[in-house]
């Protein structure tokens, strides 16, 4: 399926950073409560990450992500996801975080 420039405008892709991480036991899939932090206008959101195969409570704030941050806030268990950080499947299936190359400012717009 192809999409126009337009369409593909209309997901908003931001870097964050994570500031906090914890166990979401609550979870039907192993994963973690994580709060991103996108700077000014934005500010602070909560997500649910199924990623605890390759990164630990322990190595997550501090790290940049890429996450859609324009998608409806979506119930999960007893948090409320408000973005969708985004990762890629390893050779297993198991998610590999989305992250810039290099440090760079909270909040910029993928394009």
């Amino acid at each position: 399926m192809t999409i126009s420039y337009d369409d593909f405008q209309k997901v908003d892709i931001r870097v964050g950073r994570i500031t906090r991480a914890e166990p979401f036991p609550e979870a039907r899939k192993p994963a973690y409560k994580l709060w991103v932090d996108f700077g000014g206008g934005i500010g602070v959101k909560k997500s649910s990450a199924q990623i605890t195969r390759h990164y630990t409570l322990e190595e997550l704030p501090g790290r940049q992500v890429m996450a859609v941050v324009n998608f409806p806030p979506r119930q999960i268990g007893p948090v409320l996801s408000e973005v969708l950080v985004l990762g890629v499947p390893d050779a297993q299936g198991e998610v590999v975080l989305l992250s810039p190359g290099q440090n760079v400012p909270l909040g910029g717009r993928m394009f």
